[in-house]
């Protein structure tokens, strides 16, 4: 059942978008006067068509439900080829080249619309994220030496507004590929703003591929490790642990929220551990063994601890919304682009490129978090779909857009021989692009 959850939200995220961004094509073609004949949703055997409009265009729904195509009057290929001298005006290659750089561009424009639509219409609506309220960090980490200190909220880097924690990130880790510093704005715990300035040497030494966020010390604020239910017959409960319980150290160590809690009880199965902990006002020592789970092999203790970070809700009039989700559609954008630019001299691990598998694997995750987590996965992948598909590569549109940029600045069309040749080095490009990708996919699954 999963399985086909995870299909389904696939097919929903990536089908739609891949008909916007043909339509995109579609609408810029008729506008421009070139005559389309078939516009299909999917690829494949058409299993459907009907024909309507003055040039009774094909709308078809082809057998494979992952893409889509418009196919316009061409005169390069002879099954759209006009059929006669009427035609030639409305045939695709006889336009200006300003034109055919409108229609081909017209499609991952498409895309980066939609995804600047959706993003507003969240914004506009109000969507609730993890706040970007710091978690304490170790004073050897960057983020400490620069001044940053936990329960402190992160309100701008390097200039611009940050209202949660996903825009927090974002813009880190555009600073860690730029490795430039990040100037950061906080409000303190206590009151009061300052700033704090992470060296663009300390920037230029994170790993991009890696958690950049944790390895500068700068992890989520999380609940303290304040007790839920406590399982009667678990560890916990034999110990004495209650409802309401705070653990504040164990072993002496202190334990800052849940998540040190959990990870210090899954690995020490079958030991004592000195619990210290606040019961209404009082502090009390218990001691704690955890006890083995089979399944996981880890130590528990069979009680609930809060897991929910601090949220904010992030809201705003229709006209900052579009500017805002324009901004964030900017930032991913360069952020892929640049991300492909190291990974082509090295700087970046090939492992990033993710697959079918992988992208409807986030897919179903992102639809069990929710509406308002899926649309913003949508428009993610909106963004990628427009970037990727302006990539200079042959057979993509990028290519074509090469082509013809070529085209302007030299007066004259590309040589066909030439064209084709990179036409078939672009297909041979994009087979192993996909086979790493698959690869990626295999990996990540075994």
């Amino acid at each position: 059942m999963n399985f086909i959850y995870t299909v389904l939200a696939f097919l929903l995220a990536l089908g739609p978008l891949v008909v916007f961004h043909e339509f995109g094509h579609y609408i810029v073609a008729r506008l421009c006067g070139v005559k389309v004949l078939r516009f299909s949703v999917g690829m494949g055997k058409i299993v459907w068509a009907r024909r309507f409009g003055r040039d009774q265009t094909e709308w078809a729904l082809s057998a494979l439900p992952i893409g889509g195509y418009v196919k316009m009057l061409d005169k390069r290929d002879p099954s759209t080829a006009p059929a006669d001298d009427s035609e030639l005006d409305r045939e695709f290659t006889s336009q200006n080249v300003w034109k055919r750089i409108a229609i081909i561009a017209a499609g991952p424009i498409a895309n980066f619309i939609l995804a600047i639509a959706v993003l507003a219409g969240l914004f506009m609506h109000g969507v609730e994220e993890p706040s970007a309220r710091l978690a304490p960090g170790a004073a050897t980490s960057a983020a400490w030496q620069a001044g940053i200190r936990g329960g402190d909220v992160v309100t701008a880097i390097n200039g611009d507004p940050v209202r949660s924690w996903p825009e927090l990130r974002l813009q880190v880790l555009g600073a860690a590929v730029d490795k430039r510093e990040a100037d950061l704005e906080l409000r303190g715990a206590s009151g009061g703003s300052y700033r704090a300035v992470i060296p663009a040497a300390a920037m230029a030494k994170l790993d991009v591929d890696g958690d950049v966020m944790n390895a500068l010390g700068m992890d989520m604020w999380r609940p303290p490790a304040l007790l839920g239910e406590v399982m009667a017959g678990g560890a916990g409960a034999r110990a004495g642990l209650k409802k309401g319980d705070l653990v504040t150290a164990i072993d002496g160590k202190p334990v800052p929220d849940w998540i040190a809690l959990t990870k210090t009880v899954s690995a020490n199965a079958g030991r004592v551990l000195d619990f210290s902990v606040t019961r209404a006002g009082q502090q009390m020592h218990i001691p704690v063994s955890p006890t083995l789970d089979q399944a996981t092999g880890r130590g528990m203790i069979k009680a609930a601890v809060g897991a929910q970070p601090e949220l904010v809700n992030v809201v705003s009039a229709p006209l900052p919304a579009v500017g805002i989700a324009a901004r964030v559609a900017w930032d991913q954008g360069t952020m892929m682009l640049k991300m492909i630019g190291k990974m082509i001299i090295g700087e970046v691990s090939v492992k990033n490129v993710a697959g079918p598998i992988t992208i409807a694997d986030a897919a179903g995750q992102s639809a069990h978090a929710g509406l308002a987590v899926f649309l913003r996965f949508v428009a993610f992948i909106s963004i990628s779909l427009g970037v990727m598909n302006l990539l200079p590569i042959p057979v993509l549109d990028g290519g074509h857009l090469l082509y013809y940029a070529v085209e302007v600045l030299t007066g004259r069309p590309l040589p066909a021989r030439i064209g084709e040749i990179a036409q078939r080095a672009g297909v041979g490009l994009l087979f192993m692009l996909m086979a790493l990708a698959v690869f990626n996919d295999l990996v990540r699954l075994l």
